[in-house]
């Protein structure tokens, strides 16, 4: 009797053992021809035009390395690449429209700092997520900023803004493009870590900021290179320092902010492409591969050298989401410091 009943349990686990194996068996088949078709999906890719979509209006750095990207992309991939510029609150609403499209690589974004890292803070309420909903693909350029005074402050380098400002706490004046734009977030990062008191000038856009800094009205900037670069050259600005830790060949015998006098700081705007979560990472591996290849071409890297943008790309599609964390997390951190909400 008990070995009748023996018998059977060992038989009874053994068909468990065989269910199990066969279960198995099938989860990989299930699973090697998901990946089969992943891998084929992509190969397709694209199988209609592409829509980039560019939060800012053309004529500026997101819509033209929008458009000299997306023309290569085009040639690659031999569908149209079409450049769509979706204006308004702060690119937040191009960003919508890659955030709510199908996950399939069709709609993607060239999205830059403010927008992908600084926004997600700034704009508390939105009705997606900047983060979940968006994902990174690749960097494919960098720019500094500029630190530019007037003429008549008597500082001629960092060091001596610095010990100026220190001397005379609320006297001097920084113009921005607005609350929460880009160049007050760099000049108060420059009160952080110098510790000082600089008064904040907003302005509706960086140009009417540029042209009172030119007037006298304020007495400084971070103002994008390309714009202080011939200001300075024509005598009606002085130009002490670019912004990010790195030299730029727009403005190679300019020193760093950070080698004159405030080691560690270091902010440059970085655009990069997006896509829709959840899009296959076969075509977000091969967006990344072309996007590479195309950054290195001197038909890119050299028009937009002109305008103070070096072309430049992450490792992998995986080294830019750990990056772009980072700017989150740390821009995130400046704007709660500072207060500025916008809603």
């Amino acid at each position: 009797m008990i070995g009748a009943v023996g018998i059977a349990l060992a038989e009874g686990r053994s068909g468990v053992r065989l269910h199990g194996i066969i279960h198995a068996a099938k989860a990989c088949v299930l699973l090697v021809c998901a990946l089969f078709a992943g891998a084929a999906h992509a190969q397709n890719y694209p199988t209609k035009p592409v829509r980039i979509m560019v939060g800012f209006a053309p004529g500026g750095p997101n819509d033209l390395i929008a458009r000299a990207y997306g023309a290569r992309l085009a040639e690659s991939f031999g569908q149209p690449f079409l450049v769509e510029n979706r204006t308004g609150a702060a690119g937040n609403l191009a960003a919508e429209g890659v955030a709510r499209a199908a996950p399939d690589g069709h709609t993607l974004m060239l999205g830059s700092t403010g927008t992908n890292a600084v926004n997600p803070s700034l704009y508390p309420k939105l009705p997606f997520d900047l983060v979940r909903d968006l994902a990174i693909v690749t960097l494919v350029a960098t720019s500094p900023s500029a630190l530019a005074v007037h003429p008549r402050v008597p500082a001629q380098n960092v060091r001596e803004l610095i010990a100026l400002a220190r001397a005379q706490p609320g006297k001097l004046t920084y113009a921005s493009a607005g609350s929460g734009s880009s160049q007050q977030l760099a000049a108060e990062l420059f009160k952080q870590m110098a510790g000082v008191d600089i008064v904040h000038v907003p302005y509706k856009g960086a140009a009417p900021g540029i042209a009172d800094l030119v007037a006298g009205q304020v007495d400084m900037s971070f103002a994008p290179v390309a714009n202080v670069v011939p200001l300075a050259k024509s005598g009606k600005l002085r130009l002490l320092a670019l912004t990010g830790a790195k030299p730029s060949a727009f403005a190679p015998d300019t020193p760093t902010i950070a080698e004159s006098g405030l080691p560690g700081f270091d902010v440059w705007t970085w655009y990069a492409v997006f896509a829709t979560a959840g899009t296959s990472e076969d075509i977000v591996v091969r967006l990344h591969a072309e996007l590479a290849r195309i950054a290195r071409l001197p038909q890119v890297r050299e028009p937009l050298a002109n305008i103070g943008v070096d072309t430049e790309t992450s490792a992998s599609p995986a080294q830019a989401r750990a990056y772009r964390a980072g700017e989150v997390e740390k821009w995130g951190r400046l704007v709660r410091a500072i207060g500025v909400k916008v809603e």
